[in-house]
């Protein structure tokens, strides 16, 4: 399996299959030792723990027309962001307990990064 570094660092490849072979899944996400993983189409990101700078959940409504009425469907999705808060990926997700639980883990397997939206000033 090739991985797709998410940022251009000179990332390391070494034991990256074993680890993403051990690592915990949760919808498109991945959990590894070191790095986090994901799939979008038929490639796999890797972004080490250490480049995270900012985590947060980002909840999308849809409108949608049904045989009954209108309503809305809540799209929920994990944003990954890197150095000067800059974006690097959405990743859509199940639903919110997934999404809840995913970031629990990342609260703690990635206690140096900012995890939800940002202090108030």
């Amino acid at each position: 399996m090739r991985f797709y570094p998410l940022l251009e660092t000179g990332a390391e490849e070494t034991g990256l299959e074993g680890e993403y072979r051990d690592a915990r899944e949760i919808g498109k996400v991945k959990l590894g030792e070191l790095h986090l993983f994901f799939k979008s189409g038929l490639k796999t990101y890797f972004i080490a723990y250490r480049d995270v700078r900012r985590l947060f959940r980002r909840v999308e409504a849809v409108p949608a027309k049904m045989c009954c009425g209108k309503g809305t469907f809540e799209i929920e999705n994990l944003v990954v962001c890197g150095e000067g808060d800059k974006e690097l990926a959405q990743i859509q997700l199940p639903g919110k307990k997934a999404a809840q639980i995913l970031m629990k883990e990342l609260e703690e397997r990635v206690p140096e990064a900012q995890i939800g939206r940002p202090a108030q000033k």
